[in-house]
């Protein structure tokens, strides 16, 4: 198995996920200090808060970390200069293909690491020169795909030669194993560090999440060709509404949620808020700091190995 420590200079093989206005410097450097590679999300937002987090995490931490670029974004440009200006460890992308950036983030020693959620498009971002590739399950929070980690991490590991990073539905040692088994050479995990003593969210967000059952989350968003996981709330059941609605214009729909992820992480609106959640959230019961949650997850793993090596040969 390829070794992600040693790729991107960590203990332990696990990326936190680039969470929009929720991923920013403090929870980074938490992560990354305590083994992981902690990430930055540049979201929306523009080149010089990018900037300005990188250089507030290199205050928080002499451990690598990475950014998390939504190739959407209309500021991509800029910001993927910043990436290099800076000299970030590692930068993770969503929402496209990273391809024109590629060469230009590698030759500022910028490790590219692209999200998948099929295995085409995984194929398609090897030969563009990624390093390393993040297999998403739509189990995780944010914006999904349409298969499951289960499914996708070991048909991505079968077609491509890079490290494949499992993600989504991943909250303990048991998830930590079965992504390991499955062919992953590290995990991503978003949900389980929303509830990090580091995470800035508003604290109503955190305990919304700590509260969660099994079945507490929905996918809204799909009118936009962007379908999301948040936990269910009054804006999910008049988001869904809306989708229902055959003279809803995208505009519209667009315009009804604009703004409604930055009210669930600053404001803590937990009824009108787009609360980002995976599946998994009614796992995560405690807010502990984000170094612990590391520990705990791979020492789980390790008493599963030890426990359960079978011979069915």
């Amino acid at each position: 198995m390829k070794d992600i420590g040693e790729l991107f200079d960590i203990r332990y093989p696990i990326l936190q996920g680039g969470m929009a206005w929720v991923a920013e410097a403090n929870l980074a450097a938490a992560v990354s200090n305590g083994g992981g590679l902690g990430v930055i999300a540049a979201g929306n937002a523009d080149a010089d808060y990018v900037r300005a987090q990188i250089r507030k995490a290199r205050e928080l931490t002499n451990e690598p970390f990475g950014v998390n670029v939504m190739l959407m974004n209309p500021a991509v440009d800029e910001i993927m200069r910043v990436l290099c200006e800076e000299r970030v460890s590692v930068a993770t992308t969503g929402a496209g293909n990273p391809g024109k950036y590629v060469q230009g983030l590698k030759e500022a020693g910028v490790k590219v690491v692209p999200v998948v959620s099929n295995v085409a498009l995984a194929i398609r971002l090897e030969r563009t020169g990624a390093d390393a590739l993040i297999a998403e399950g739509m189990e995780s929070g944010g914006h999904i795909g349409e298969l499951t980690t289960m499914a996708l991490v070991p048909q991505i590991v079968d077609a491509v030669d890079v490290p494949v990073i499992a993600a989504g539905g991943i909250a303990d040692g048991r998830g930590v194993a079965a992504a390991f088994m499955l062919g992953a050479s590290g995990v991503q995990l978003g949900t389980r560090f929303l509830t990090a003593t580091e995470c800035t969210i508003a604290q109503p967000y955190k305990d919304r999440v700590l509260k969660a059952k099994d079945s507490d989350t929905v996918v809204t968003g799909r009118p936009t060709g962007h379908p999301v996981r948040v936990l269910k709330n009054r804006f999910t059941k008049e988001a869904l509404a809306l989708e229902k609605n055959p003279g809803l214009s995208l505009e519209e729909y667009e315009t009804f949620l604009a703004g409604t992820l930055r009210a669930a992480v600053v404001d803590g609106d937990i009824e009108h808020g787009s609360l980002m959640s995976g599946q998994i959230a009614g796992l995560v019961k405690q807010e502990q700091p984000a170094a612990e949650i590391i520990r705990e997850l791979f020492a789980g793993a390790a008493g599963i190995y030890r426990e359960r090596a079978l011979d069915w040969s």
